[in-house]
Order: C-alpha cells, then sequence, then structure tokens
C-alpha cells in the first residue's frame, strides 16, 4: 500500500470513529435511556423544563481508548459507533476483494450515520476505483417494532423506541458530502429491508454488512442479499454480541450450510469468507 493512501485511510477510521479528540457531552436523553426508571424519570423531567429556556441538559462521559477501539462507546460526534477494530476488518475485507478481483458492490444494511459506507468509498476512491457501486440501506427511521408472532427471537426488543438510532437520509448524504464522497457510486435504499432489499437493483456483491441490530432485520438482509455475495467475497456482522442477530446468522449458517469459519473481529464483529 502506498504511503498516501495508508495515511489517509488511517486518518478517514480516526475521523470517522472521532478517536482523535475526546468524547463531548452527550445530550442525557441519549444516556438515560439506559439508568435505571427512576433515573430516566428525573431527568426527562428535568429536560423537559429546559426546553422552554433553550437550555439542553447534557451529561458527560469519558471513555478509555480500549472502549472506542471496540465500539464500546456511544458517541456523540462521530460518523460511526463501530470502533477501530471493526473499521481495520472493514478495510481488510474491501482490500482483499480489490486485490482477488472478486466482482460484486458493496452494501451495509443499517448505516446509522453513514461512517463505514463513507469508509468503504474512501477505500474505493484511494484505489481509483469507479464500477463499483456502494448501497446505502436503511429506513432512516430507526428500528422496526419487532414482530414478535413471525420471529419470536425479537420479543422484547427495544431498539424501535431509541430515537438515538433515528438518522435521516438527508443527514447521512450530507456526511457523505462533508468527505467529499457523494457521487452516482452511492446508492440509497430508503425503507424496511423486508421492502426494499427483495427487489433491490443489485446483481453481485462483493462486500455484504449487516448491522441491522434485529432477528428480523438480519434475516431478511441475508435471505435477500447472501445469495448475490460473490464466492470469495465477504459477510461481515456486525451485531453478534446480539443473542437476537446472533440466532438469525447462526440459523441461516446451519439452513444453507455454510460452514466457512465465523472470524472474531472484536467483542461483537465477526466476519466470514463465502467459499
Amino acid at each position: 500500500m502506498s504511503v498516501s493512501r495508508e495515511l489517509y485511510l488511517d486518518l478517514m477510521k480516526k475521523t470517522l470513529s472521532f478517536f482523535l479528540w475526546p468524547e463531548p457531552p452527550q445530550p442525557a436523553e441519549v444516556i438515560y435511556s439506559r439508568q435505571s426508571w427512576s433515573t430516566r424519570l428525573f431527568l426527562n423531567t428535568i429536560s423537559k423544563i429546559l426546553v422552554p429556556f433553550k437550555i439542553k441538559l447534557m451529561m458527560s462521559r469519558k471513555f478509555t481508548d480500549h472502549q472506542r477501539k471496540e465500539g464500546l462507546v456511544w458517541p456523540g460526534y462521530a460518523d460511526t459507533m463501530i470502533g477501530l477494530k471493526r473499521l481495520d476488518n472493514l478495510q481488510k475485507c474491501v482490500e482483499t476483494v480489490i486485490k482477488d478481483n472478486v466482482p460484486g458492490d458493496l452494501i451495509e444494511t443499517g448505516v446509522w450515520r453513514g461512517g463505514s459506507c463513507i469508509f468503504m468509498k474512501a477505500i474505493l476512491k484511494s484505489y481509483e476505483i469507479t464500477d463499483r457501486k456502494i448501497f446505502v440501506a436503511d429506513s432512516f427511521e430507526g428500528l422496526p417494532a419487532p414482530d414478535e408472532k413471525k420471529y419470536p427471537a425479537d420479543t422484547g426488543d427495544k431498539h424501535h423506541t431509541l430515537d438515538f438510532f433515528v438518522v435521516s437520509k438527508e443527514e447521512v448524504e450530507n456526511n457523505f458530502k462533508r468527505y467529499g464522497l457523494l457521487d452516482d457510486q452511492i446508492v440509497f435504499l430508503k425503507g424496511w429491508f423486508k421492502d426494499t432489499l427483495p427487489t433491490a437493483p443489485i446483481s453481485q456483491l462483493s462486500i455484504l454488512r449487516l448491522d441491522g441490530d434485529m432477528y428480523e432485520s438480519t434475516m431478511d438482509a441475508l435471505n435477500s442479499l447472501y445469495p448475490k455475495l460473490s464466492k470469495g467475497g465477504f459477510c461481515i456482522v456486525d451485531d453478534y454480541a446480539l443473542p437476537n442477530c446472533k440466532k438469525a446468522v447462526d440459523d441461516y449458517r446451519t439452513a444453507h450450510g455454510i460452514t466457512a469459519t465465523l472470524e472474531t473481529v472484536d467483542w461483537t464483529g465477526r466476519s466470514w469468507r463465502k467459499e
């Protein structure tokens, strides 16, 4: 790898993950979603009282480099929350399919602020690759309420109640623009995966990155997209530490006789290469 490319991609990873700067205070409503009910009630009440005064209740947070490398942080300013280890893995996978001429486009299902897709585009641009598209698939409205009858593994899932995961398509587009990486190689797929992925204009993939958190979201993506993943391409799982996501991945691999080694990336990231 050329020195300039290496420096650029390293800087992109550290910038997208906000690794270069201390974590800023975060709005209390983001943090109190993970607190006890009494703490949530107190902070929610105070926050509402302050609204007419245009004052926002913020809470300071300190994180170690280890937490940020592992993606253990729900960040305030970062464009990705996956951490440096998963970004390193993504780079390795994309560069491998480039080196080995594995055909196909790239996709992430569940993009939040778009950081992983932005990084994939940065990699392609650094290699002057213009004939692969990056599909940016998300509802841009957060996660769906669980369909507990159809997908019992999602029973009780609360992701749909967290506004922190709601990032508009316009905001993600603007994030691409800030890095100078929005062009016609970027294709947005807006909507629930069950509606958009079966008919998405994708014929072949080299990278399939799953970040849907839930059983339903993960299984919808696998059912629609894994058959389009080229031999030698990579399936990357962001949320394997979540029981419902893990079950979806394990169920799909078992049902389709997938025996490729599931490589550990970090505490929750996994990937395998299609054989």
